[in-house]
């Protein structure tokens, strides 16, 4: 992958929001200030973009029943993922350069806790966030999937839907064997599963930088066998190994003092070398650390801020 052809994604907004000092808590996690103070979530778009992101996801990962409550999911849901695509696409129309609107399709029943999966729930709460979200898009990304049964739903709740999908998974934390998602799928399966259902990217997210190498390999190699072209991407989060039974944001997790933008920029390179064409961050990657990306990776003549 070459460096001309690098696009950069935003980092994480749960941990941005905080740091800036938005309305933040569990359960409601990212989505608090979504609901009380939705100018701090535009302040953090445009906080990734002045950095050198060109891909910003919209502010919905938290908009689901197990963050808000099934009630306010009921009354609220799709006013909610409506306003996280509003604020996302004004602060794309903001910018100088180009920047893509990514539409977050989250886990609808919990993160890393595929063994929690319904088909029929999660279905009809990606149905929400779609219609709240689809007249502000560019592409769909369903994030954080941590089975192949995960993103089957994504894919049947979509239907015609016909702007183009990207699917990223998050993996066990595993260091040295072969890559899997949480569920104990392995990357190779998922790909199949991913070319099968149409997607024309496919990222690893929200696990450590450690295992993101090996899962893209894995990727390519399916890619070669299936003959498909099908962009890969990267963008890893800043927290210790987590457990198999965690759900994530049920906690606030520490946040590793060994990823600093430096640091992350040293993985970058070594995905970007592997054959990723996306690269950004999840929980506790910052402005600070895509602005490292957009300094070394990029060509010096990319337009840069807001």
């Amino acid at each position: 992958m070459s460096q001309a052809s690098l696009r950069l994604l935003d980092g994480g907004m749960g941990r941005e929001l905080q740091r800036i000092g938005a309305p933040f808590r569990q359960p409601e996690w990212s989505a608090l200030a979504l609901i009380e103070a939705p100018e701090f979530v535009l302040q953090a778009h445009r906080a990734f973009i002045a950095a050198g992101a060109r891909i910003v996801t919209t502010n919905s990962y938290a908009v689901v029943p197990f963050h808000i409550g099934d009630e306010r999911f009921a009354e609220q849901g799709r006013t909610l993922a409506e306003r996280a695509g509003r604020l996302a696409r004004q602060a794309a129309s903001e910018s100088r350069a180009p920047v893509t609107v990514a539409g977050s399709l989250p886990p609808a029943l919990g993160s890393y806790r595929p063994d929690l999966f319904d088909h029929q729930r999660s279905v009809a709460i990606h149905r929400q966030l779609i219609a709240g979200l689809q007249a502000h898009v560019d592409v769909w990304l369903a994030e954080t999937q941590s089975s192949i049964a995960e993103v089957r739903a994504v894919v049947e709740a979509l239907g015609a839907e016909p702007k183009p999908l990207w699917l990223s998974f998050t993996l066990l934390d595993e260091v040295g064997k072969a890559p899997r998602l949480r569920s104990s799928e392995s990357v190779a399966d998922a790909m199949r599963v991913a070319v099968e259902l149409g997607a024309t990217a496919v990222l690893f997210n929200c696990s450590q930088p450690e295992v993101m190498a090996a899962a893209l390999a894995a990727a390519r190699s399916v890619i070669h066998s299936l003959g498909q072209t099908i962009e890969l991407g990267v963008y890893a989060n800043a927290f210790p190994p987590v457990s198999t039974q965690a759900t994530a944001n049920s906690t606030l997790l520490d946040i590793r003092q060994d990823l600093g933008p430096e640091a992350y920029l040293h993985w970058a390179r070594s995905w970007v070398a592997a054959g990723a064409g996306i690269v950004g961050g999840c929980c506790g990657i910052g402005p600070e650390h895509i602005a490292q990306l957009h300094l070394h990776l990029l060509p010096q003549n990319e337009v840069v801020g807001v």
